[in-house]
């Protein structure tokens, strides 16, 4: 079977060629269009500004993502007199985020599906964007058992779900305000490092604690005479909240001087970093604890981060990461979800479908 994914959740235009084969999945193309330098000098993404670059470069995209899978597959897109829809014959199923993400940007992917199944005659299927970041570790691993416990840590959501099979998920934990990817962007702001947050901050914390003659000051960080909270992390729950951990952060540097704010903002960004990895680690190694789990499934954005990483790696349970390319959005995960939903349901969604900016699992 072959998969056309599509996705549009937030500030990516992606598109993907999926192939399976005896189970496996193959990838033909992946192709990913980034708005970060359009929103970098917002410090944020503009909804209205992403819908429209979307709008602008969709099709574009999932142009390229056939010519990229022509170099393996011998695919094509049909051409536009050709009134032989036969020609889209490759694709077997096209599979779209429809939520949970920004609206404007949803509806692009969304009438781009459609338009694209109907043209073709192929069914489409919706998909969850959580879902498909949950099931990113199986593009690249065999035979993970369930059940599971998933980590999910992006911009918008952070979330502990329990994976007992395919398509039969429960939300255990949830963040109660921010979510954690939210955190690193507002901190990085706080701090000057600009926009995407999470790279800058990873990426200082790394050159610094690598420096063996550092120009900054050696306070900070583990050692350090301040520390930050780690918000709920004893709960009794599953719950995250990261507002706190910001607020301390906006604390904190107000009582410093710009001159000692520069001298400083590594050891802060070390900091906060460390203290939401400790929760989030925390948090999921207690959930992999009380449901018995066999493995832990990681996935979304903030899993890029290398000391996040190699944290979750020292968990007594399984754990299983995604690639880096396969960390932040992508339509191969799309593509792939989406697949495993047919298997289950076997009903195309062109006409049903519709963006749910809100969608659970």
């Amino acid at each position: 079977m072959i998969i056309l994914g599509i996705e549009t959740s937030c500030d990516e235009t992606a598109a993907s060629v999926l192939e399976i084969k005896n189970g496996e999945p193959r990838i033909l193309s992946n192709v990913v269009s980034s708005q970060i330098d359009i929103h970098k000098k917002y410090g944020g993404v503009v909804p209205e500004v992403a819908a429209r670059k979307h709008a602008e470069v969709i099709f574009d995209v999932i142009k390229k993502a056939f010519s990229d899978a022509n170099a393996v597959n011998c695919m094509r897109m049909p051409r536009r007199n050709e009134k032989n829809a036969n020609n889209f014959s490759e694709i077997d199923l096209i599979a779209v985020t429809k939520g949970p993400g920004l609206i404007t940007s949803l509806h692009v992917g969304v009438l781009a599906a459609q338009a694209l199944a109907a043209f073709a005659e192929k069914p489409l299927v919706g998909v969850n964007h959580i879902e498909a970041h949950l099931l990113s570790p199986f593009l690249s691993y065999k035979n993970m058992e369930l059940p599971a416990i998933g980590l999910i840590a992006s911009g918008g959501h952070t979330e502990l779900i329990l994976m007992n099979a395919f398509g039969k998920y429960r939300i255990i934990g949830s963040t109660r305000d921010d979510a954690v990817g939210e955190a690193f962007d507002k901190v990085a702001k706080m701090l000057g490092l600009g926009y995407p947050g999470g790279p800058a901050i990873s990426q200082l914390v790394a050159e610094w604690k690598s420096e063996k003659n550092s120009k900054f000051s050696a306070r900070g960080g583990q050692n350090s005479e301040f520390s930050l909270p780690r918000p709920m992390m004893n709960s009794n729950d599953f719950d995250f909240s990261f507002a706190g951990l910001k607020t301390a952060v906006l604390y904190l540097i107000k009582e410093m001087s710009p001159r000692e704010l520069k001298r400083m903002t590594p050891a802060i960004a070390a900091e906060f970093q460390r203290a939401a990895i400790d929760v989030l680690v925390a948090k999921t190694k207690k959930a992999a604890k009380k449901y018995s789990v066999k493995s832990i499934l990681v996935g979304g954005g903030v899993i890029a981060n290398e000391e996040l990483r190699e944290a979750l790696k020292k968990l007594d349970t399984p754990v299983y990461l995604p690639e880096m390319r396969f960390a932040g959005d992508n339509a191969v995960m799309i593509a792939f979800a989406g697949w495993k939903k047919w298997q289950r349901t076997k009903r195309s969604e062109v006409l049903r479908i519709k963006a749910e900016p809100n969608s659970r699992l």
